[in-house]
């Protein structure tokens, strides 16, 4: 497990600043590289399945994980596909929390 992946997702206030730059760049490089930042305003990922059970579960196990950790991506599902898009809606930008929560969801060792 990451060491991001052993932090815990800590709510922003609003006005804090969201990550640019090589802070920003410093937790991407902590992250498994089918990771992409957007635009330096979220980081999104595409998880490949062999049908659409695998995907709904693996969407119901990233539910449960935005659950425990009060932090909730965007989760879209298709058949045998499922994207997630992540980033502080409170700061619409990236927060730490956000690669923290990209990490647990690395650690889950889900094949994509």
């Amino acid at each position: 497990m990451s060491e991001l992946a052993s932090k815990q997702c800590i709510p922003c206030t609003i006005g804090t600043p969201p990550l640019n730059g090589k802070e920003l760049e410093d937790f991407h490089q902590q992250l498994d590289p089918l990771w992409k930042v957007i635009d330096e305003h979220h980081i999104e990922r595409e998880f490949y399945f062999k049908n659409f059970r695998q995907a709904l579960n693996f969407t119901n196990q990233i539910g449960a994980l935005a659950e425990e950790e009060g932090h909730h991506p965007d989760i879209y599902l298709s058949w045998g596909k499922v994207k997630l898009v992540v980033y502080t809606h409170k700061i619409d930008g990236l927060s730490e929390s956000d690669f923290v929560f990209a990490a647990k969801v690395d650690a889950m060792n889900i094949l994509s």
